[in-house]
């Protein structure tokens, strides 16, 4: 620990000080803040890894990628890490008046189902067809 100053050279501590001294109120700095993005629920995420959990263990699913945005929330499913992702969980609160705030979207950007409730548009991986080799 040394006896010098940290201004830079020249500035006084009673300088600094009066450049320094803004009173702002925590709703004026909240309220210029950028939004806060939109997540998950713990519940929401719940319902999520139990089907995600699934699919890994009848190996259709190896990764996933959890994105939090401005206007939604995205959980990716993935096949392979490098590629595109399978299917896109979306969360969108702007559309939850409408169509339903829940969305599953396929590799190529369609809406395979829409809803109010999370655990109704999570069952269409119940009802998934697979390819049988024989």
């Amino acid at each position: 620990m040394t006896d010098q100053s940290d201004l830079p050279q020249g500035e006084s501590r009673s300088e600094r000080q009066t450049n320094s001294d803004v009173v702002v109120h925590l709703h004026d700095y909240r309220s210029g803040q950028d939004p806060l993005p939109i997540t998950f629920h713990r519940r929401e995420l719940d319902l999520i890894f139990r089907v995600y959990g699934r699919m890994v263990g009848e190996n259709e699913w190896r990764d996933y990628a959890l994105d939090h945005l401005r206007d939604r929330a995205v959980f990716s499913v993935f096949k392979r890490s490098g590629e595109l992702p399978l299917y896109r969980i979306e969360k969108n609160p702007r559309l939850a008046a409408k169509q339903g705030a829940f969305s599953i979207v396929d590799t190529h950007g369609r809406i395979l189902k829409r809803g109010h409730e999370l655990h109704q548009v999570l069952k269409i991986f119940d009802k998934m067809l697979k390819l049988i080799d024989t």
